[in-house]
């Protein structure tokens, strides 16, 4: 019986309760990206404080029960009654949502946390949460639960101290993963640190007695140089400016270094924009028009030469650019695109300038970042012709697809899983080991180019990449398309030797720096084949670890068993159903997924592993070696 639709059926959710029903809306996930998120809210808004230049101190404390404490010593959040709702200030800020000091009145002329429903979400999902407040020589406390206010807001004595303090623990009726993790909180406060120069940001981990202390007084051309520390750079010092604009503040370090890579971070009110905006469109038209302009008026370039495109004058670039502006529209709560259409002009205009006048004083430096623009542009075109020589028109042009990949039967994406194996011999095992229907192979033989050290035009004639991009179907760089994607799963299988690590690491410099956009939307897996085969008679146990090995051996001694062990050195050593058995069925197999959890850690690590600087790989080999897991020796 159809159940009729009236004004019974409409709910009203009060308060807070909708941020409960749905968190994801308001932080992104229930899992730790989430949870990291409602920390972030905290420490933005006292960021924000050190924006509107009354905090020089932030600390955030991880406790062993897993609530969290972030400090400040700006000037405290208002206590005084908020006229219209006859509520004390701070108890309005943590129970109702738009609600703040970031909307006009005056208090933060910029802001991060521009949507207000910061803190109070962090409230709404918390089990418990507790603030208090220093100001105007008096202590305040208040304490709520679950959103809903517990206490009322209370004097706890006098005190010549200014700032906040607010403790939080997530609420596990919500929150899928409790537990901080202190690197990540690490990288984000050290970007802070950056982004405001003079500011110090700390961190205390009393679960395990870590602690780090970041402050950067050089701000972001610091961050330039250490993006660039494992680089060989073109000019020594950082292009920087920073001017203001009405009320934008536009900050810019431009680095340029002899690789072929573009490494650009934006921010808005120190919120990183990784999906770019109208700040990063203004930078980049302002970077090619000038160095275009330049090196029309040098004799660099020839009436009759074409213009420099953006790609070329970005060949080698590294670059920070922070944006500060009081009303900023951003694309959704999460805050990673920039929409302002104003702020273009602003941007492309300082930048212009900026780097208009460094190009005219240090003509040496000049010289060289117009050269190798120039150079880019001579190898751009040369690419452009190697890239239609793989680029896949169709996917259904099957006739397209390189001649060593096993393709699977199924045409739906989703379904489809893609095993990229190292030698024809574990390439063969796999063809015939796998499920047709929905599992394609594709061999690749030896070790493919290290891309971090070739331009595009030697990666896009090396025969494996090639084969691999084609068989993918999703483009690279600027024209790669997550929607064309041929397969839901790419899974590096490769042997668990010092080769196949080896394999595996140039495979992710390439996803890393060409389509990166599989590895962001966790596309990217490595196979866990066995070490180790323990065969007791008829019977066969696979050990994927020398401590599972030793269990057992332990177990089947125990037992009075006798066997032998039998340890892989390659893929090729495992028969079809045997490599079926361990490593390819989804009913039985272990796959690691590739996750993206900070760019420029990632950046960082790549450069340093596959790089032209060697003493930098020296250091980091020396500096891991003791963490370091299946080593063949």
């Amino acid at each position: 019986m159809r159940k009729t639709y009236d004004a019974q059926q409409i709910q009203v959710l009060e308060g807070l309760e909708g941020v409960r029903r749905r968190p994801a809306m308001y932080i992104g996930s229930t899992g730790p990206d989430g949870l990291h998120h409602l920390l972030f809210e905290v420490v933005d808004n006292s960021v924000d404080e050190a924006l509107a230049g009354r905090c020089e101190n932030i600390e955030v404390i991880l406790h062993r029960d897993g609530s969290a404490t972030v400090i400040d010593d700006g000037g405290g959040i208002p206590v005084d009654i908020v006229p219209r709702v006859g509520k004390p200030g701070v108890e309005v800020v943590m129970t109702m949502l738009h609600a703040g000091g970031k909307f006009g009145g005056g208090a933060y002329k910029i802001s991060g946390g521009l949507h207000g429903v910061g803190v109070s979400v962090v409230n709404a999902l918390s089990e418990w949460l507790e603030v208090e407040v220093w100001r105007d020589g008096k202590a305040y406390r208040q304490r709520f639960a679950r959103g809903k206010k517990v206490t009322e807001l209370e004097i706890i004595g006098t005190t010549d101290r200014h700032g906040t303090r607010v403790t939080f623990k997530p609420d596990p009726q919500i929150m899928t993963s409790l537990e901080f993790d202190f690197q990540v909180l690490a990288r984000r406060l050290e970007d802070l640190a950056y982004l405001n120069a003079g500011l110090t940001l700390s961190l205390v981990d009393e679960r395990t007695g870590q602690s780090v202390r970041f402050r950067h007084e050089g701000g972001i051309r610091e961050l330039v140089r250490a993006l660039n520390k494992n680089r060989t750079v073109l000019h020594e010092e950082p292009i920087y400016d920073r001017r203001l604009r009405g009320e934008t503040e536009v900050e810019v370090a431009i680095q340029y270094t002899d690789t072929y890579l573009e490494d650009v971070l934006t921010y808005v009110n120190t919120i990183p924009t990784t999906e770019g905006g109208t700040h990063l469109v203004g930078f980049r038209s302002a970077l090619t028009r000038t160095i275009n302009e330049y090196a029309r008026r040098m004799g660099f370039l020839k009436e009759s030469d074409p213009p420099l495109q953006g790609e070329d004058v970005r060949e080698g670039l590294t670059a920070v650019l922070s944006v500060k502006l009081v009303e900023p529209q951003f694309e959704g709560q999460t805050k990673t695109k920039l929409g302002n259409t104003e702020v273009k002009g602003i941007v492309e205009s300082i930048v212009g300038e900026a780097v208009a006048t460094y190009l005219q004083e240090h003509p040496t430096e000049a010289r060289r970042i117009v050269n190798k623009a120039i150079t880019a542009a001579r190898a751009r075109e040369a690419a452009k012709q190697a890239r239609e020589l793989v680029r896949r028109k169709s996917a259904l042009e099957v006739s397209t697809l390189p001649g060593k990949l096993a393709d699977c039967v199924e045409k739906d994406p989703s379904k489809c899983e893609l095993f990229v194996v190292e030698g024809d011999s574990a390439g063969g095992s796999a063809k015939q080991g796998r499920d047709r229907h929905f599992q394609a192979v594709l061999p690749i033989q030896g070790k493919i180019l290290n891309v971090e050290k070739a331009r595009e035009t030697k990666m896009l004639a090396h025969e494996e990449i090639r084969a691999l991009i084609t068989a993918l179907g999703t483009g690279l760089k600027e024209n790669f398309d997550i929607h064309k994607r041929r397969y839901d799963r790419i899974i590096l299988m490769t042997d668990a030797d010092v080769d196949g690590a080896h394999i595996r690491t140039l495979l992710l410099t390439f996803f890393y720096r060409y389509m990166r956009g599989l590895i962001e939307h966790g596309k990217v897996y490595i196979a866990q084949p066995p070490l180790y085969l323990v065969r007791v008679g008829k019977e066969r146990r696979y050990a994927y670890s020398d401590a599972e090995l030793q269990r057992i051996i332990a177990e089947l001694k125990e037992n009075g068993h006798h066997f032998e062990v039998q340890r892989y050195k390659g893929l090729g050593e495992m028969n079809p159903e045997q490599l079926w058995e361990t490593t390819m069925n989804p009913q039985t197999r272990t796959l690691l997924q590739v996750r993206l959890e900070d760019a420029q850690k990632a950046d960082e690590i790549f450069r340093t592993l596959m790089g032209e600087q060697v003493a930098p790989r020296r250091q980091f080999i020396q500096r891991y070696a003791k963490e370091v897991r299946n080593l063949d020796i």
